[in-house]
């Protein structure tokens, strides 16, 4: 299996620089802030949403270096993801992501809810520097999609009635989304046409769907130590994703146990079960491929190039990841 960092190799460097960059952005104005900053863009976190920006933006300019207006959509895409990680951590009540303490569990959940919308407010900000309004937009767009999403998530809790669709819909908001616009905005940035912009949002969009499918999948698959949180956490608190929602039409007993929210002390390791009899986890892995593929699709208009070789693996790497 293809290592991320090895993917990654044609932007190395400048993802070395986005996340020094990163900390300075964010400032020592205040202790606490920078404190946050600190553990947020320290070592932790793959960089997958910037680097596919970074990589995006050599495989387009290819006959010159990318600008700092690239570099810096690379670095207001992290920050956005960030900041929604740090809410997610405090709707969630998380104490630990990546094997590492949130921020809520190191200071508070108040002082987390504004960490994340100082964040959200500095890519705002970074985000209008860019001078390109179509840019603005698209990443602004992202913002709503994000909160919609989760909303969309609290909303569906223990509803064993949600659809397939309806879950596609809300990992579009909460994940694919940002892949898919600033995968766009990078085109825009280097003057690619609309038509060609528009292969981007789309490579980014099922690329994105395609990552969160397989994340659904490890959620029961993956051991504790590997996913940083208890395995089955998402079907614990009423988030019902793909393998779930596939081994419901198999299992209707499990229904029962998602609408009376595993009341039962042996309420939940049953319906893990039932999900591993079920063909929920083979079936989301052929959506994820699925996915996978269209995104691939997606990268014809691009010339050959090393970030363009490391796109198209990257394809394959979200998919290896379930095995």
């Amino acid at each position: 299996m293809t290592s991320v960092t090895s993917l990654f190799a044609p932007v190395e460097a400048d993802l070395h620089l986005l996340t020094e960059n990163l900390k300075n952005l964010v400032g020592a104005r205040h202790p606490i802030l920078y404190a946050a900053a600190e553990h947020l863009f320290g070592a932790g976190g793959k960089r997958v949403r910037p680097a596919i920006v970074l990589l995006i933006a050599r495989a387009t300019v290819l006959d010159s270096d990318i600008t700092p207006r690239h570099r810096r959509l690379a670095e207001i895409t992290e920050m956005i993801h960030t900041a929604s990680l740090v809410h997610d951590d405090v709707v969630d009540e998380s104490s630990v992501r990546r094997n590492v303490p949130t921020v809520n569990s190191l200071f508070n959940n108040r002082i987390a809810v504004l960490a994340g919308d100082f964040l959200f407010g500095q890519s705002a900000w970074y985000l209008a520097n860019l001078n390109n309004l179509e840019v603005v937009k698209l990443l602004s767009e992202v913002i709503k999609d994000m909160a919609e999403g989760e909303i969309q998530q609290g909303l569906t809790r223990f509803e064993a009635g949600t659809t397939i669709e309806t879950y596609l819909e809300k990992t579009y908001k909460k994940t694919a989304s940002l892949i898919a616009n600033s995968s766009k905005s990078a085109g825009l940035l280097s003057g690619v046409s609309a038509e060609f912009a528009e292969s981007l949002y789309c490579y980014g969009n099922h690329l994105g769907l395609a990552f969160q499918i397989v994340d659904d999948i490890l959620d029961f698959t993956a051991s504790t130590e590997v996913l940083g949180k208890p395995a089955g956490s998402d079907l614990s608190s009423g988030n019902l994703t793909a393998p779930v929602l596939y081994a419901i039409e198999e299992k209707p007993y499990l229904e029962v146990l998602i609408e009376r929210e595993f009341a039962q002390p042996d309420d939940i390791s049953q319906a893990l079960a039932l999900v591993m009899e079920s063909r929920g986890i083979e079936r989301s892995r052929e959506l994820a491929a699925y996915h996978a593929r269209l995104a691939l699709e997606n990268l014809a208009p691009l010339k050959p190039s090393p970030a363009t070789t490391a796109l198209v693996e990257l394809t394959d790497y979200v998919l290896s990841r379930m095995y």
